[in-house]
């Protein structure tokens, strides 16, 4: 049996325990739910390592109808390299984060390279729709949809951040040690054949 099973069990339960809690305005009905979202934190608390209280905070900590998470990522091509900012681990990845609720993948994308690089860019076109678990190692129980948009950069230098410790252009044969669980090589050769066509149709899966 593979360990990967234990962490889609925890996740489903929890969906469905959620799902419930939205929609069952019983006690009883509320009681069994909540009962079952404190399976699914148990099932995550051992191998995880963490407190139970971290857990359910991390996991277990929303309301409503459960729903994917949103990440944009930013590919920027010049001369054949792709731009790619280091993370405070060292590993490297396309520029971008976590949609906020007030922004769309445009804007969030958008957003994401200012903060990150300092640099005003224009989104150009949807490259892809991709779920992380499908395409990334995942090292979080919460579903992310990963979008990457192709952009053009229009202005600004580095600008020192809390998020990267620098931004750089790579040959897309010469790539640095790549941050997996948020970018792969192949989704850059993705993203590079999109810059290379006059019309793209977006990849999803």
């Amino acid at each position: 049996m593979k360990n990967d099973n234990w962490l889609e069990w925890a996740v489903r339960l929890q969906a469905l325990a959620q799902n419930g809690l939205a929609y069952a305005p019983a006690p009883f009905d509320r009681e069994r739910y909540e009962e079952i979202r404190d399976i699914a934190v148990q099932m995550l608390e051992a191998p995880s390592g963490l407190p139970k209280d971290r857990v359910r905070e991390l996991f277990a900590g929303e309301e409503g109808y459960q729903t994917p998470k949103i990440d944009t990522r930013a590919a920027i091509f010049k001369e054949d390299k792709v731009l790619l900012v280091q993370e405070l681990n060292g590993l490297w990845a396309l520029p971008g984060g976590w949609c906020d609720v007030q922004e769309s993948i445009l804007s969030n994308t958008i957003k994401e390279v200012k903060e990150e690089t300092g640099f005003e860019v224009e989104a150009r076109r949807l490259v892809a729709v991709l779920d992380k678990r499908k395409n990334n190692q995942s090292n979080t129980a919460l579903r992310v949809i990963k979008h990457f948009v192709l952009c053009d950069y229009v202005s600004g230098d580095f600008v020192a951040n809390s998020e990267t410790l620098e931004a750089r252009y790579f040959s897309l044969d010469q790539l640095p040690e790549l941050s997996q669980n948020k970018t792969t090589e192949k989704q850059i050769q993705l993203c590079y054949q999109a810059s290379k066509v006059e019309h793209w149709e977006a990849v999803f899966d």
